[in-house]
């Protein structure tokens, strides 16, 4: 009697299921960097963000819809004008409280909490004398929001989701005011998680 009781609560705690892993990707809805138009080529930056955003994910599905999630999104950008080109990548670390509500297939979700960004692998390459300091900060953090629904397809669960970030600095700041990093960060990402 004791080992049936035994299987059976053991079956149930692993359909419960509190932990999940998995990956989370998805595409910026805005620029990392900024750059405003001049009139002298010398001045003008030219700005390419890669539109993708990809990292591994971890929930802990608390009761009562309730869960915490921890995510490292890596994503990629370069800036160039005609003395300097910087190319980098930035790894963020949102920190998020999320509220499921009750439904029996799709599961609405808000979520909320606090995010890292840290500058990875900066290169910054100057082609003439001329050194314009652009690096504001490498280290930054802000307030995040975000939006969306979990399906449940036997084991995987598939969260598309709109999240908003908030930055308290910008990691790039030029002295001139033509380039500056975009505080407001929207992002749309797809978790995949077991």
């Amino acid at each position: 009697m004791k080992f049936t009781f035994l299987i059976f609560l053991t079956g149930a705690a692993a359909c419960a299921q509190p932990f999940g892993f998995g990956l989370k990707g998805g595409v910026p809805m805005t620029d990392f960097v900024n750059a405003v138009s001049s009139s002298s080529p010398t001045l003008s930056y030219i700005v390419n963000t890669d539109r993708y955003v990809v990292g591994p994910m971890a929930e802990l599905r608390l009761p009562f819809g309730l869960g915490i999630e921890v995510d490292a999104l890596y994503r990629h950008y370069s800036f160039n004008n005609t003395p300097v080109k910087v190319t980098t990548g930035a790894w963020e670390f949102p920190l998020v409280a999320k509220y499921k509500f009750k439904a029996p297939i799709v599961k609405p979700y808000l979520e909320a909490g606090v995010a890292w960004d840290k500058l990875s692998g900066l290169t910054q390459t100057i082609a003439s004398a001329v050194n314009t300091q652009t690096l504001n900060k490498d280290v930054t953090h802000g307030i995040v929001f975000g939006g969306g629904a979990e399906v449940k397809v036997l084991v995987i669960r598939i969260s598309p989701e709109i999240r908003f970030t908030r930055w308290s600095d910008q990691h790039f700041l030029d002295p001139a005011g033509l380039l500056k990093s975009n505080l407001n960060q929207a992002e749309f990402l797809i978790g995949i998680s077991f």
